[in-house]
């Protein structure tokens, strides 16, 4: 540890080892990355770290967007491997299942979806018809990304969030089989009818679409839905993987 004993902390897992290292003992980070602590910063035994003094977007994101704890129980650990296989394989039955068949509208996460859509139209109806109309879509896209920013920003779990942004790409996939039935409105709708059965304004993207007069770009904004949907679950796998790759390597083994 040096004559004066003074140790370092890893600025990636938080093990704490002699500052002779130049490779971390824990997680095998090189220390040359890192900036180089000026001798003024000596705390307390140990060297600061760039985790204590770095400053700016470096910061943000790894204090945030790729934190991982110190040390990870395994439990924990083994929870988000379940749930991190089951949105990996239940994301890539949605991402190749052709919207056309509208599986995301078939499947149980669409049951999920369905409340926070029908608040949304309640909440945004006090703006107006066509708000109302809207808000079913705003209610069903807000409700995943608020939970992503408060499981980012609050509870500092990136995993969390990056489950939250797949259920987001869920959700505007299930929006974009609706979206697509503006015009021939063929789809069920929530009262057992379709869309030509029912009352002008009933469809909402009928609705919405025809009264700013885009209702023949219906098929393009379903695809933009989709695609966009298909982005944000892929960038959700390699979210939650890396941050399960970080956490795999912080694992504390002394824990039952």
């Amino acid at each position: 540890m040096g004559l004066l004993g003074i140790v370092m902390k890893c600025p990636e897992c938080d093990f704490v080892q002699s500052d002779q290292n130049t490779i971390c003992s824990k997680c095998g980070l090189v220390f040359e990355k890192y900036q180089r602590p000026q001798g003024s910063s000596l705390r307390q035994g140990r060297v600061a770290t760039k985790r204590d003094n770095a400053a700016g977007d470096g910061t943000f994101f790894q204090k945030t967007v790729f934190f991982v704890e110190s040390k990870v129980n395994p439990f924990h650990f083994g929870g988000r491997i379940v749930v991190g296989l089951i949105i990996f394989i239940w994301g890539w039955i949605f991402i190749l299942t052709p919207m056309a068949t509208n599986y995301a509208g078939n499947s149980f996460f669409h049951l999920v979806n369905l409340p926070f859509h029908e608040a949304g139209h309640l909440f945004f109806q006090l703006f107006g018809r066509w708000m109302g109309s809207l808000g079913g879509t705003l209610g069903q896209l807000l409700i995943p990304f608020i939970c992503l920013i408060v499981f980012l920003i609050k509870y500092k779990n990136p995993f969390g969030a990056s489950v939250s942004l797949w259920w987001l790409g869920e959700s505007l996939m299930d929006i974009a089989p609706y979206i697509n039935d503006a015009r021939s409105q063929e789809l069920v709708l929530l009262g057992g009818i379709t869309g030509r059965e029912a009352d002008y304004g009933t469809h909402d993207w009928e609705f919405i679409l025809n009264e700013i007069g885009w209702l023949r770009y219906d098929h393009t904004f379903a695809y933009m839905a989709h695609y966009f949907g298909i982005v944000l679950m892929l960038l959700s796998f390699g979210w939650a993987g890396y941050l399960l790759l970080k956490q795999y390597r912080n694992l504390d083994m002394a824990e039952p």
